[in-house]
């Protein structure tokens, strides 16, 4: 029993010595192991240690001739600048030795200049002062010449091309445009067939007179011409109306105030139909539409007015014709200007009624009947106290004054005409340095002499242009004036 635990102690003792030596065996050929593996890793360490160490040092030395490269190259550029400052010091030590030399020689030249000068004014016995004002002088009047001549030229350029082709422009309108020469007067007295209807007019107690004037508003006058009855109003549409009423009454015989109510209510109608036809046909005839109707009855009214012995429908129809053609050659609006001409004058168709000068007074008409502004404002500019700052408006201008100024158009009475010249003539010889004005071809041109000796040929272009303005200022004419400044010089001598 004994033996036997003592064997299972001894097995048992065998046993952890056993498991013991294993184990420590087993620990010895770990620890051998790592350290080989350590060996190894120090190893690697070491190789990578001084790879690194070669690669750091072939960068360096890289860099060592990089930074030797560029040391050189600054060096050789440091060099180089070095010669371009030596240069340039040569060359600023060569350039103030050659300004020494210009400045000697500017002295010399001063000298010479000065001891030429005393000679000079020794030689033509002048200062310099005097004679720097000599040439002024010479060289003034050189220029003045010269000014003289291109300003002369300049204005006969441009009067020519101007003259020609205006000329050509109203001549191509003219040629195509046909009417009469006089236009008919209105007529305001009638002829009686015989005496006796002169007392049936007047009418018991003058009954059929007075209800004559009391129906038409127009006065009526018997006993101022033998055979004629004359009638007086300043609204020619009643003075139609009188005519047309006692026309009818004559040609009927029965004349007393309740046949004379009928009769002027008739013409009435008949003379407003007339004046609505009139305005119409004009406007047809011009071929523009869209006026209103409102302005087409003012424009028919006109058709019992005259102006200087010209009826101003015609004389606006005939205007309206004339500034389609010119537009149409200068590249205006042409159904601006033909309205605009064909309305100029509508004021003039109440003027009895309404306060102001006819072509304000037409323009407002216009505006307030909704009419486009270029066309209210070539109405109001056709007179020179508005600015025209239109081409429609200018051709108004200009078509005003062709139709007024042609042979015929209007009669001008010769009180009139001569007090026109005289007018003329007293203008030019108001300026001074005048010697004698005449106002020649109708008033057309006014030719002026002056003296000589009082006005140059300068003060003559401009001495023609004051002329002018003063005409336009101060006249009221149709058309235009020229104004012609002579000037001559003659020398006189006699053999004795």
């Amino acid at each position: 029993m004994i033996e036997g635990i003592i064997a299972a102690l001894v097995g048992v003792g065998l046993g952890i010595g056993g498991t013991v030596a294993y184990n420590k065996n087993k620990v010895t050929s770990s620890k051998q192991k790592a350290d080989q593996a350590l060996a190894k890793a120090q190893e690697k360490a070491s190789q990578i240690v001084l790879k690194a160490k070669d690669e750091a040092l072939q960068l360096e030395n890289e860099r060592r001739k990089e930074l030797k490269k560029t040391e050189a190259r600054l060096a050789e550029r440091e060099a180089t600048l070095d010669k371009k400052l030596d240069d340039l010091d040569k060359r600023a030590e060569k350039l103030r030795a050659q300004e020494d030399e210009v400045e000697k020689l500017k002295d010399e030249i001063r000298d010479l200049r000065k001891k030429q000068q005393e000679k000079l004014e020794k030689i033509a016995k002048l200062t310099k002062k005097e004679a720097i004002e000599k040439l002024m002088q010479m060289t003034e009047r050189d220029i003045k010449n010269d000014l003289k001549g291109l300003i002369a030229k300049l204005q006969k350029d441009a009067m020519e091309d101007a003259e020609e082709r205006a000329q050509t422009i109203i001549l191509t309108a003219m040629e195509r445009m046909s009417s009469e020469v006089t236009a008919e007067r209105t007529v305001t007295a009638i002829k009686l067939t015989d005496e006796e209807m002169k007392g049936r007019i007047i009418g018991k107690e003058g009954r059929n007179i007075q209800a004559l004037q009391r129906a038409t508003g127009v006065d009526i006058l018997v006993d101022e011409t033998p055979g004629m009855i004359v009638l007086s109003s300043f609204d020619p549409v009643r003075r139609q109306v009188a005519r047309l009423s006692l026309e009818m009454l004559m040609k009927d015989g029965r004349i007393h105030p309740g046949r004379i109510e009928e009769v002027v209510a008739k013409a009435q109608k008949q003379i407003e139909k007339e004046v609505k036809q009139a305005g119409e046909d004009a406007a047809r005839e011009v071929g523009v539409t869209g006026i209103p109707r409102e302005m087409l009855q003012l424009l028919g009214e006109l058709k019992f007015r005259t102006s200087y012995g010209q009826n101003v429908l015609m004389h606006s129809t005939e205007m309206a014709h004339l500034a389609g053609m010119i537009a149409e050659e200068i590249g205006a609006n042409v159904r601006t200007v033909k309205i605009a001409t064909l309305l100029h004058d509508v004021g003039k168709a109440v003027t009895h009624k309404v306060e102001g000068k006819h072509h304000h007074i037409g323009a407002e008409l216009a505006r307030k009947y909704g009419m486009k502004e270029e066309i209210c404002h070539a109405i109001e500019a056709h007179h020179d106290d508005i600015e025209a700052t239109t081409p429609e408006a200018l051709v108004v201008r200009v078509v005003d004054a062709l139709s007024a100024a042609r042979p015929g158009a209007r009669n001008i009475s010769a009180e009139n005409f001569v007090e026109r010249m005289r007018e003329l003539e007293n203008i030019a010889t108001s300026f001074k340095g005048i010697d004698k004005a005449y106002a020649i071809s109708a008033g057309r041109e006014v030719r002026v002499i002056v003296k000589p000796e009082s006005v140059d040929d300068l003060s003559a272009i401009k001495l023609a242009r004051d002329i002018a303005n003063k005409i336009e200022s101060t006249m009221q004419y149709p058309g235009t004036i020229k104004v012609n400044v002579i000037r001559e010089t003659r020398a006189v001598e006699f053999a004795k």
